[in-house]
């Protein structure tokens, strides 16, 4: 077989010269840089909080302007200037009273409140407990299965008219719809918990011949936190958002019976008030237990 030569062949490639300006260009950037790092010098960045700040003040900005668009082109919709009016009048004198049914604002408010209190608070006593048992035992959760899941989705003021079968009265009725809303978060987060805690730690508390009482102080309640503050987290939104509307429903003094009130006197201008007044409250009380949680979270 005839040897097959091979060849090497080298192309060259012409390329054009670089431009005399980028020499000096890269010469002054390179000088440049050298300066800086001699001197120290870093950019300088905005704190964290002063970016926060500006988001928060651009949406507000952002929201104040959409809704005077709105108010301009959408009819009867008071303009912000208007109801920034209306609150100063309001909350000049927010505890005043001229009898039962025409209250400040801020009694209402704290009508509303003392109901949410009573009803969070009986949903807590009761939920929490059953919570723990339900995640303790696997029986129990087999019975309670499916009575959460049945009753879990009903719609809240579903219920207000068996409170007021039962109970006779608004008040009671407006705080057992509190109640039983409020239940279910904390019977699910805390179960959940429960659930989740390692076999092998009630295995040891099992060879250690631990009681049940020391199970749930040492190895339960401190692991199991977290998931109820969470539960609970839930429950009082939940209970904030369903007392508004039974209050409509029932009368009385209250922040969601001072919005129909004012909706039946035309004032507008103070539903938008009163709208405002319960999204910050529900915000503070929020912010209140991110705080707990954050106090007993393990990160911390």
């Amino acid at each position: 077989m005839p040897a097959i030569a091979l060849r090497k062949e080298i192309v060259s490639i012409k390329t054009s010269p670089p431009h005399p300006a980028a020499a000096i260009l890269g010469a002054k950037a390179d000088a440049a840089k050298a300066r800086l790092e001699a001197t120290g010098y870093r950019r300088a960045q905005a704190p964290e909080w002063l970016l926060t700040g500006l988001a928060w003040l651009t949406g507000l900005a952002a929201f104040v302007g959409a809704w005077a668009l709105i108010a301009k082109f959408g009819g009867r919709v008071p303009d912000p200037l208007a109801v920034g009016a209306a609150a100063a009048k309001i909350f000049a004198d927010p505890f005043y009273s001229k009898g039962p049914n025409d209250q400040g604002i801020g009694w209402n408010v704290l009508s509303s409140l003392r109901r949410v209190g009573i009803g969070f608070g009986a949903a807590a006593l009761v939920g929490i407990p059953l919570g723990f048992m339900i995640g303790r035992w696997k029986f129990l959760a087999g019975m309670a299965a499916p009575i959460i899941a049945l009753l879990k989705p009903v719609s809240p003021l579903a219920w207000l008219p068996i409170g007021l079968l039962v109970l006779k009265r608004a008040d009671p009725a407006a705080i057992w719809v509190i109640f039983i809303c409020s239940l279910w978060p904390m019977i699910v987060n805390t179960a959940v918990g429960v659930r989740q805690i390692p076999q092998d730690y009630l295995n040891v508390a099992r060879v250690l011949n631990l009681s049940e009482w020391k199970v749930f102080t040492r190895i339960l309640f401190p692991a199991v936190l977290p998931y109820m503050i969470t539960g609970v987290r839930l429950s009082i939104g939940v209970a904030w958002l369903v007392i508004v509307a039974a209050e409509m429903l029932t009368g009385g003094v209250g922040i969601g019976f001072w919005v129909w009130d004012e909706w039946n006197n035309l004032k507008v201008e103070h539903i938008i008030i009163a709208i405002f007044t319960i999204g910050m409250v529900g915000l503070l009380l929020e912010q209140a237990l991110v705080l707990l949680a954050r106090r007993f979270s393990y990160a911390a």
